[in-house]
């Protein structure tokens, strides 16, 4: 297996990307479409305008990542598109478009699960890698969950949220202050100013297994500004911005610390959108090596959503035989780590 083109769409974002995996991961080209700016004024994803975002953009995003790697369609030896989980209409016309491309130029074609390209996403980077096992924590807005990862398409869940993900967390509270979409990433800009004691936010679960709760947070922070006659702003904004970030980043450390003594585990890997966030990177990095243990974060680049994981996580699924054909659908439910199909009848 030489060159894998990646798709995803299971969001807000289109994405295109072509691996080389002849010698190592070599990425060749890793193009995003965002639309932040086509959601932003409704502050959120609105599904059916991602939908018809990703029919427009999906084709010419294709073009100019084969353009970006000088790869002809009849080079490339695999496409890896994102099946599930995400938004299903985003989801199909990542996965139709991979299915007609797959057929149209006579290349194998394999779905992947999101997830897997998230805790997949560490590998593309330069430089010293994780050794397994390792504990995992994918956070984003749409996913809190601890593995352990045995190895490659391995993977053990361990814990994860019973209710809101910590990205969502981050945004519907930015939306309650009046904060700009996307609304983690104000919350992380503010924050930087703030003072993360000057608020006592819970800690929701912190003591109770490995399972994740925000909800509660979210409502705490609601009740927090509905004492004053207006929404704060200036330093009392950012206090309360770096109060409820220091919330959810201590949970997430402890959550993890905790996981990873249990099972005598001394790497973790954070990924995910959440990831990206410059107080989370800086908790993880700065614990573990007071612990004696190592924090491998994936270049913010990587975090995000994007499709060289997705050609990563494909590759892996492609070692273990693992392919798809055209049956292939979006599946909100699709399995971590499992084959699509049963190869053995190919």
């Amino acid at each position: 297996m030489a060159l894998i083109l990646g798709i995803e769409s299971s969001c807000d974002e289109t994405a295109a990307a072509l691996l080389d995996t002849s010698d190592g991961l070599r990425i060749r080209s890793n193009i995003v479409a965002s639309q932040i700016e086509l959601h932003r004024r409704y502050g959120g994803v609105v599904p059916e305008l991602a939908s018809r975002a990703h029919l427009q953009q999906c084709l010419p995003v294709i073009q100019e990542a084969l353009s970006e790697a000088d790869v002809n369609p009849g080079d490339i030896d695999a496409i890896a598109v994102t099946a599930g989980p995400g938004l299903v209409g985003s989801l199909l016309v990542g996965v139709q478009t991979a299915k007609a491309l797959s057929y149209i130029w006579g290349c194998d074609l394999v779905g992947v699960n999101h997830l897997e390209g998230h805790l997949e996403a560490v590998f593309l980077e330069e430089g010293e890698k994780p050794t397994f096992p390792y504990m995992g924590l994918l956070v984003s807005g749409g996913h809190t969950e601890l593995y352990l990862v045995k190895g490659h398409m391995e993977y053990e869940r361990l814990g994860a949220t019973r209710d809101d993900a910590a990205g969502e967390a981050f945004d519907k509270a930015a939306k309650m202050m009046g904060l700009s979409y996307p609304g983690g990433v104000a919350i992380d800009r503010l924050a930087k100013e703030g003072d993360k004691d000057a608020f006592a936010f819970p800690r929701a679960m912190l003591h109770k297994g490995l399972d994740f709760s925000f909800s509660g947070l979210k409502t705490s922070c609601r009740n927090q500004l509905q004492k004053f006659e207006e929404l704060p702003s200036g330093q009392l904004q950012q206090d309360i911005c770096a109060s409820f970030q220091e919330a959810i980043v201590d949970v997430l450390w402890k959550k993890t610390a905790k996981a990873m003594k249990a099972h005598g585990i001394t790497q973790v890997v954070a990924t995910g959108g959440v990831a990206a966030n410059s107080r989370l990177r800086e908790v993880f990095v700065q614990n573990a090596e007071k612990q004696g243990w190592k924090a491998f974060l994936p270049s913010r680049e990587f975090c995000t959503d994007n499709a060289a994981m997705i050609a990563s996580a494909g590759f892996r699924r492609l070692q273990k035989g693992w392919l798809s054909d055209l049956s292939l659908n979006a599946n909100n439910r699709m399995p971590l780590a499992q084959p699509t199909l049963d190869t053995a009848s190919r």
